[in-house]
C-alpha cells in the first residue's frame, strides 16, 4: 500500500464551533479527539451524505433518478497543519437552471443546519492542490469565491513556517460582504507587510477604504499582469470552473460553454506566456 493511501482514513469528529463568515458561507471548526492530524495545508476531506439520517429520503430520491449512489462530497480545509482543530469553511451551493443539474444534496444542511455538537465521519486526507515542495520564493494566488478557502489555509502555514516566502493574492467577490476571509486576510498583512500582498476584485458593488488596491471589475489580464512581474513565479488558481453539466450541454448544442473564472484565468496565463507546469488549479462550482 502507498503512503498515499495510508494517510486516508476515517475519523469520527464533532462540531466544536460553528462561525458564520457570509452570508451563504459558514466554517464548522471541527474536534478530532486525540487523532493525529496528518495532512498538507490545502489538502481537502470527504463527507458522505448516507450518515445524514435528514437527508435519508433526498439522497434515495437522486440516486434514484441519476441511476447510481451519491458519492461523498469533498471540502478543502481552511485549518492549517499546525493547528489544533480541523475547519472546512462550506458556502451554500444553489440550483442554478442551465448550470447544474440538480439541486445540491450536503453543502445547504451544512452550512445552514449543523450546530454545535453535530457528531459525523469524516474521511481524509488527500488532493494535489498543496504546497510544493521545495517551497517558491514567491507564490501568487489568484482566487474567486469559496475558491479562497485551501489558499488560506496555505498563506496561514506558510507564513508561520517559512518566513523568507512571499504571498500575492489576487482575490474576486461580487462584493465585500461575499469575501471570504476578508477581514483575516487584511489581518494576515497587517501582520506579515513584507510578505503578503493583497489585491481583491469586486465585481458588482464598490469598496472603498480598504488598506489594499481594489478593482471593480472582474479579474482580467492587465490585472493578473500586474500582480505576476515574474512569470517563473508559482501561480495557484483556485475558484469556480465549468461543470461536467455545463461541458455536456454545450457539447450536446453543437456550441462552446462561456468560460467561467477559472478558464479565463487560466486563459489569461497562457497568453501571459507563463509555462504550465508553474501552475496549480482547482475548480469550484
Amino acid at each position: 500500500m502507498s503512503d498515499k493511501r495510508k494517510k486516508i482514513k476515517q475519523l469520527e469528529v464533532m462540531v466544536a464551533d460553528v462561525v458564520e463568515n457570509t452570508q451563504e458561507t459558514i466554517t464548522l471548526i471541527l474536534f478530532t479527539g486525540n487523532d493525529l492530524l496528518d495532512y498538507k495545508p490545502g489538502h481537502f476531506l470527504t463527507i458522505d451524505p448516507h450518515q445524514f439520517e435528514a437527508l435519508e429520503r433526498w439522497t434515495n430520491y437522486l440516486e434514484d433518478k441519476k441511476g447510481k449512489k451519491e458519492k461523498p462530497r469533498a471540502y478543502s480545509l481552511s485549518s492549517a497543519p499546525d493547528e489544533k482543530y480541523l475547519s472546512i469553511t462550506v458556502k451554500e451551493e444553489r440550483y442554478t437552471q442551465g448550470k447544474t443539474m440538480y439541486p445540491p444534496l450536503l453543502s445547504p444542511i451544512l452550512a445552514k443546519r449543523t450546530p454545535k455538537g453535530t457528531r459525523m465521519v469524516i474521511t481524509g486526507f488527500t488532493g494535489p492542490y498543496t504546497l510544493i515542495d521545495p517551497v517558491p520564493e514567491t507564490l501568487v494566488h489568484i482566487c474567486a469565491g469559496s475558491g479562497i478557502v485551501p489558499n488560506y489555509s496555505i498563506m496561514k502555514y506558510a507564513l508561520r513556517n517559512y518566513p523568507e516566502m512571499k504571498h500575492r493574492l489576487l482575490y474576486s467577490n461580487r462584493r465585500w460582504e461575499d469575501t471570504i476571509f476578508g477581514n483575516e486576510l487584511l489581518q494576515l498583512q497587517k501582520e506579515f507587510p513584507d510578505q503578503v500582498e493583497l489585491v481583491f476584485s469586486f465585481t458588482r458593488e464598490p469598496k472603498s477604504g480598504l488598506p489594499v488596491t481594489c478593482y471593480n471589475r472582474r479579474v482580467d489580464l492587465n490585472m493578473i499582469q500586474e500582480i505576476l512581474p515574474n512569470k517563473n513565479d508559482s501561480i495557484y488558481v483556485c475558484g469556480p470552473g465549468l461543470s461536467v453539466y455545463e461541458k455536456k450541454a454545450a457539447k450536446k448544442e453543437g456550441s462552446k460553454p462561456s468560460p467561467r473564472f477559472l478558464e479565463s484565468v487560466l486563459a489569461d496565463l497562457e497568453i501571459l506566456g507563463v509555462d504550465k507546469k508553474n501552475i496549480k488549479n482547482e475548480s469550484y462550482g
